[in-house]
This record gives structure tokens, C-alpha cells and sequence, in this order.
């Protein structure tokens, strides 16, 4: 397991639902993340209500500046997704640190493994310890379409 960097100075974590930005997060994933583009506002609100919910927010202003989400069974298998980070603080290691906090609370649970899929940031989650399935063709999905 790779070290936990800290949050920059100014910036804290949260998994309390009641700060979430829904709107913002909505926004961010239906028009600028790849893989939720279109997803409509109620399905993003199912989705969040059946997820443990992780935000980064501005410890001033209080604003919302990232999120993501666990579906999990809390004690065998965890599947990350929607990780998003808006544009305004990527490479200020908000995203690394973040991750990393996610992870290492994940992990207190005593899952197994943590699935995650992504397209292009391979080396954000390598460097958290993630590495790609060992055996991929054990792994089957079903897909409904979108």
C-alpha cells in the first residue's frame, strides 16, 4: 500500500450527504465526465442515495471542488466510480489526496478488493496501489445499455 499524501492547506473531506453539492456534482458528471454524459439529475440522486458519497470542499467558502462515490456491501467488495475533480484544482494534488482518503477508509471496512474503471488516469490510481486485473477474463458484465 502506497502512502496517504494530505489534502492541501485549505481543502477538507467529507462523507456527510448533507453537504453535497447534487446540482454541481450533476453537472459536473453529465456534461464533462466521459462516462456520464447525459445521465439525467434523478438518476444521479438514486445514485447517490445508494453510495457511500465523498466530497472535498473548500474549508472557507465551503464550496464543493470533488467527489466521489462507493457502492459497496461494507464488508467484501467495493466498486469506485464518478471521481471527479473540477478544473480548478487539478494539479494541486486535491485529486491524489483524495483518493487516497477514500481508499484507506474503504479499506477499514475489510473488503477484499476495490474495483474501479477508468479510461485515462491509470496513473492516478497506480500510484494508490491499484493495478490492472490480473486475470481480466474472469471478470464477466452485463450490460443493459445506458
Amino acid at each position: 500500500m502506497t502512502d496517504t499524501p494530505s489534502l492541501p492547506e485549505g481543502y477538507e473531506i467529507s462523507t456527510d450527504p448533507a453537504r453535497l453539492d447534487a446540482e454541481r456534482v450533476h453537472r459536473w458528471l453529465s456534461t464533462d465526465a466521459y462516462w456520464a454524459l447525459g445521465r439525467t439529475r434523478e438518476k444521479q440522486d438514486r445514485a447517490i442515495e445508494g453510495s457511500l458519497n465523498f466530497g472535498v470542499y473548500e474549508t472557507v467558502s465551503g464550496a464543493q471542488v470533488a467527489y466521489a462515490r462507493i457502492i459497496t456491501d461494507r464488508a467484501t467488495f467495493a466498486w469506485l466510480c464518478d471521481v471527479y475533480v473540477d478544473p480548478s484544482v487539478r494539479g494541486k494534488g486535491v485529486g491524489t489526496a483524495f483518493l487516497a482518503a477514500v481508499r484507506d477508509e474503504v479499506r477499514r471496512f475489510g473488503v477484499r478488493r476495490v474495483l474501479l474503471a477508468t479510461h485515462d488516469a491509470h496513473g492516478v490510481y497506480e500510484k494508490l496501489g491499484f493495478a490492472e486485473l490480473e486475470h481480466p477474463g474472469h471478470w464477466m458484465a452485463l450490460i443493459f445499455g445506458q
